[in-house]
């Protein structure tokens, strides 16, 4: 740091510049990721709290009261209205505190915890802060966890299994009804990890698009992740971590009495923690209401749609499965899909190379002449590897 101060005119010139490296999602050019564009009201209500400690109830009670009302809002989305939490910095550390709580209801000696290989890393960080030990279960054809081998794999030293809503990769949808009941049969603690897909299946449901059962409506649900910062289109950082009720936060429940009046009850990882997410996810609830999601989620399925059947028309492509959700693996037939991710990058376009396959998230940024644009840049560089081979 230096000695003194510089003006704000050339703090901000130093910033737009270092910024302009960063990728743009109005492109349209980013296929790779799982966040968006925020809503500019979410953007400009997080502004309203960017000094707010939501872990100082005693100093912040209107900003509590909001988290409140969202954490209520997202449970109506999960088919549960009187679910509890908070909303997090994201998936990991929702996932993580889901575990933690876990842990800490669970007889002892309990420490392994079944997952599908679908699973995001942040289960890994998880079991390595928390001593847990994870049992990875392999996946059907339809790249859901085989429940099958997950009753093979329950025994006395099973503390919870973990199902997925939306798998990072594909988007697949594991069976929640059926790993609800293996978890009711065994006693066992079921968590589902809905980051991305919690903002989706509701509305897709809706559209008569998706009939699985993925949340509460299950009855051994206990947990449930959703990330308000992907398809919530709400700043980054905002996650979400709920409960079937507050008989789990208490678990981790921690008195301090050197904030605010004299004691404050922390239910978190964290103990300061930003209340503007909170007012930001609110305020993207608000404005935009199940008719507005639905009417994102349905644009975003339209240009799934569009570019999978686009993609099964070239004889190069072969699709991993049809998608369940605005997410689409495929690879390139006789062909290294490393070469041809490099040559999509030379045109700009942003897609996510995975150990087998090439992935693609058809998102609200993205919009139906930026897939046409990118179906034509890739028809031109799959003919000119072909003619050089």
């Amino acid at each position: 740091m230096q000695e003194k101060g510089i003006n704000e005119e050339k703090i901000l010139g130093i910033l737009q510049k270092r910024l302009g490296k960063d990728q743009e999602y109005s492109t349209g050019k980013i296929l790779s990721s799982m966040c968006t564009n925020p809503l500019e009201i979410s953007k400009k209500t997080y502004s309203f709290a960017v000094e707010k400690n939501i872990g100082d109830e005693s100093l912040f009670q209107g900003s509590v009261d909001v988290e409140k009302e969202t954490v209520s809002m997202l449970g109506d989305l999960l088919s549960n209205s009187h679910a509890s939490g908070h909303i997090v910095s994201g998936g990991t550390e929702a996932n993580i505190t889901a575990l933690w709580i876990a842990k800490k209801q669970c007889k002892e000696g309990k420490n392994e915890i079944i997952l599908p290989r679908s699973a995001h890393f942040s289960f890994e960080r998880a079991a390595d802060i928390l001593g847990l030990k994870l049992i990875e279960v392999s996946l059907t054809n339809e790249f859901k966890i085989d429940t099958s081998k997950v009753r093979n794999e329950v025994n006395r030293k099973t503390l919870a299994i973990i199902g997925i809503a939306g798998s990072t990769h594909l988007g697949a949808v594991d069976e929640i009804p059926e790993l609800s009941d293996i978890a009711l049969e065994n006693d066992l603690y079921l968590h589902v990890d809905a980051a991305f897909g919690g903002f989706v299946l509701p509305f897709l449901k809706e559209l008569g698009l998706y009939e699985g059962i993925f949340d509460f409506e299950a009855p051994g649900v206990k947990s449930i992740t959703i990330d308000p910062h992907k398809m919530g289109l709400c700043p980054i950082p905002a996650g979400g971590i709920l409960f079937r009720d507050a008989s789990f936060l208490s678990t981790i429940n921690k008195t301090v009495d050197y904030i605010g009046l004299g004691k404050v009850n922390l239910t978190t990882l964290q103990g300061t923690r930003p209340a503007a997410p909170s007012i930001a996810v609110w305020a993207a609830m608000k404005s935009l209401g199940r008719s507005g999601y639905r009417s994102i989620v349905k644009k975003c399925i339209e240009n799934t749609s569009m570019l999978y059947n686009e993609l099964k028309k070239l004889d190069e492509i072969q699709l991993i499965v049809k998608p369940t959700m605005n997410i689409i693996g495929f690879t390139c037939s006789g062909m290294d899909d490393k070469l041809v991710v490099d040559k999509l990058l030379k045109k700009g376009w942003i897609v996510s190379l995975c150990q087998t396959f090439i992935r693609i998230l058809v998102m609200p940024h993205t919009e139906s002449k930026h897939l046409q644009a990118f179906i034509s840049d890739l028809k031109e560089i799959l003919s000119s590897i072909k003619e050089s081979s």
